[in-house]
């Protein structure tokens, strides 16, 4: 069974975060809202969680996944920044960008599926992720939630709900977000390169 809590959009109460909180450190896995898309997240050494993961998504051995933190701060303790990444994270965030960077011996071995050391970390711009980062007090592994095939066209989070139902543990149903994913940007070459377009802008890069 997949347990379902109805949030407000602009923030969970406190007893609503330390709820989800919960099942995250007892080694659950929970579908959650972002500025860019639901997508799915578990503590760094949820190695259970992060293969539940894979076969909900459908993933290869060579997929990369996302650390959500709180600040630049947070980030810069997973990734090597140099001056320049530095500037253009916190330029761009808090919002829907995900940055590709060498990472640090912080970075779990779970985040990552094959023996390339570089790791995705971004910072939403979501008062929900915000508060449920401060409340868990770590970065969390994350994945969006694009499903390989689902039956029907998912067009709310009631279908969404259905599409996932007893394949996670906590559904935080925050009403509609939107279903458009990060842009993807890697910056493990000196300069920065667009792997993605998605719904942060970068006509200025």
């Amino acid at each position: 069974m997949s347990e379902r809590i109805e949030i407000k959009p602009f923030g969970a109460q406190p007893r609503q975060l330390d709820h989800i909180v919960g099942v995250l450190v007892r080694g659950g896995l929970i579908a959650y809202p972002t500025d860019s898309g639901y997508a799915l997240g578990w503590r760094s050494n949820n190695r259970k969680a992060r293969d539940r993961v894979i076969r909900l998504r459908g993933l290869d051995r060579h997929h990369h996944f996302s650390y959500c933190c709180r600040s630049l701060s947070e980030v810069g303790k997973l990734v090597r920044l140099q001056n320049s990444d530095h500037r253009l994270i916190r330029q761009l965030t808090p919002g829907p960008y995900t940055f590709i960077l060498p990472s640090t011996n912080n970075v779990s071995r779970n985040a990552q599926l094959d023996k390339v050391r570089t790791v995705g970390v971004r910072i939403p711009d979501n008062p929900i992720v915000q508060g449920l980062l401060e409340v868990l007090d770590e970065p969390l592994l994350s994945s969006s939630l694009i499903l390989p095939d689902p039956e029907g066209k998912i067009l709310d989070t009631e279908d969404l709900y259905d599409e996932i139902y007893g394949q996670i543990d906590l559904f935080v149903d925050a009403g509609y977000c939107p279903l458009e994913p990060t842009t993807l940007i890697d910056l493990t070459s000196g300069h920065p390169e667009i792997l993605r377009r998605g719904r942060g802008v970068i006509d200025f890069l």
